[in-house]
């Protein structure tokens, strides 16, 4: 075990190559390698048929004028037609449901929610980030595997994620639970809170490839194997 220069304890093992003693810490559990591979290939899909779904009625208001709101090309859509595009939606959807309530109640019970969820006394270490990534300011000291930026926008998503599945759900059973659906707006509301939502996780996206990218590849391999080699945010013996 370690001690990273926040405070925080994270399992590490030590490993000698070509006389070169080398530090590996655990970055990423089986769980979480498992469940971030899964919903790469999970959001792919459900945004495709969701768009499919929408391109049913591809409006957020009572479509007058008889005019599209947005029209998305069909080599962007899957099922072929609304059954269909259902079809794949709600069976995958349950798969991302299950795969995000095993990733949160994981990070409750181990404590790495420290490690992913932004805390308010990080909030200031957010604009450093910023001015760093994208004004070329000096890069401030890593103190945990994740920066306060990148903290935030893994706490986004798990926001936005939480807004899909409980809008979804609303819009798959909106009978069954009509005074939800009246309280936050009526159905067509609703929808625009789950497109919203869809957004908002996508937007997650490219900034997740960029800090790969700029992080290099003992970020991607952590992500395989678990472990990454000599991260600067151990504290030194």
């Amino acid at each position: 075990m370690a001690t990273t220069k926040s405070g925080l304890t994270i399992h590490t093992t030590e490993l000698e190559h070509d006389g070169v003693r080398q530090t590996f810490a655990q970055e990423h559990s089986w769980l979480v390698r498992f469940t971030h591979w899964l919903n790469a290939i999970l959001l792919v899909v459900m945004t495709m048929s969701g768009l499919e779904i929408y391109m049913a009625f591809p409006s957020f208001g009572a479509k007058i004028p008889q005019e599209n709101f947005l029209d998305f090309p069909e080599a962007m859509r899957l099922g072929g037609w609304l059954g269909g595009a259902l079809q794949w939606h709600l069976t995958f959807a349950w798969m991302f449901t299950l795969s995000g309530v095993a990733y949160v109640l994981y990070l409750i019970v181990s404590g790495k929610w420290r490690v992913v969820i932004l805390r308010p006394q990080e909030f200031r270490g957010v604009w450093p980030m910023v001015r760093h990534y994208f004004l070329f300011k000096p890069k401030p000291e890593q103190l945990e595997p994740y920066n306060p930026l990148q903290k935030l926008a893994y706490t986004s998503t798990i926001v936005f994620g939480a807004v899909v599945v409980i809008t979804g759900f609303l819009l798959f059973q909106p009978a069954q639970f009509a005074l939800a659906v009246k309280l936050l707006g009526g159905f067509g509301m609703i929808r625009i809170y789950h497109f919203a939502a869809m957004i908002g996780f996508l937007s997650f996206v490219p900034g997740h490839l960029l800090m790969v990218a700029l992080h290099g590849w003992s970020n991607f391999y952590s992500m395989l194997t678990g472990w990454k080699r000599d991260p600067d945010y151990l504290v030194k013996d």
